[in-house]
């Protein structure tokens, strides 16, 4: 009799074994045919990662991509990216390095470290700081392919999403230049309605080349030159952008006085409401 019930029990466990890997393999199917509907739903989402005295921006497209424009000056950016992407989702299909100030790329050595990098942006620009050799360095072994921005250009996410890259204007690949900052990679991202201008730490003397050079500027959502100081964001130029929300990416109590007070009252004029990493953390759209 108890050899009768054990036996009943092995084959209600069997059945159910069976239950559970046909339930699965159908299940795989129409999640793999619902799935990408349901991201392609998804609204774009931007948000300008809390690392302190340094720039990461991480934008989620609707085609579940995952950009990731600087990485701020130390490890921390993992976490930052971490609390914004799904557990699974370990990678990153567009790293950009704006240019390579270790405030900007020193946190990317991690990113490649920790997470599957598909393509790589830069100018290409000459520059002996540990930090971005040994980025580049990594990019080399790791086989990631390496793009060089040296004109304006498109770079197309998926319908009607996209970069417009707008400096440089001519190519810096080879260049050791004075100023690194005006060496900076400037674009505008639009999609699913959003619109951002990403300046790095871009000066006044790049955004009157880029004034005069009759790009459109205007954009609802503005992350500030440099940290907020007062080499960037000339009167001139946050008029052109027009925006609604400023970001300043910056760090506490920072040995530079960044943001200049003089900045966010440019853009507190002209109605413009202005976010801190600092003192709001992350700031997402």
């Amino acid at each position: 009799m108890l050899k009768r019930k054990i036996n009943t029990q092995k084959r209600l466990y069997v059945v159910l074994l069976v239950l559970g890997i046909v339930f699965v393999l159908l299940a795989i199917p129409v999640f793999w045919f619902y799935y990408p509907k349901i991201q392609t739903e998804k609204k774009s989402e931007i948000a300008f990662l809390d690392v302190g005295q340094g720039d990461a921006v991480l934008i989620q497209t609707p085609f579940r991509q995952n950009i990731l424009i600087d990485g701020g000056p130390d490890g921390s950016v993992i976490q930052k990216l971490e609390e914004e992407l799904s557990w699974w989702d370990r990678k990153i299909d567009l790293m950009v390095l704006t240019h390579p100030h270790d405030d900007h790329v020193a946190g990317l050595i991690d990113v490649i470290g920790k997470f599957h990098v598909a393509k790589v942006l830069y100018t290409g620009v000459t520059h002996d700081a540990p930090a971005y050799l040994e980025w580049l360095a990594l990019i080399k072994n790791r086989h990631i392919p390496l793009v060089i921005i040296d004109r304006p250009q498109k770079i197309v996410f998926g319908s009607d999403c996209f970069f417009d890259i707008l400096y440089p204007r001519a190519s810096y690949l080879g260049v050791s230049a004075a100023n690194l900052n005006n060496t900076s990679i400037v674009a505008k991202y639009f999609c699913a309605g959003q619109e951002a201008l990403l300046t790095g730490d871009a000066e006044i003397a790049v955004e009157k080349e880029l004034a005069e050079s009759g790009a459109d500027l205007s954009a609802r959502i503005f992350k500030t030159g440099h940290h907020g100081s007062d080499t960037s964001s000339g009167e001139d130029f946050v008029r052109l952008v027009n925006p609604e929300k400023a970001i300043i990416s910056v760090g506490a109590d920072n040995k530079f006085g960044h943001p200049n007070l003089r900045v966010i009252k440019r853009l507190e004029r002209m109605g413009t409401e202005v976010l801190r990493t600092d003192l709001a953390g992350t700031v997402r759209f």
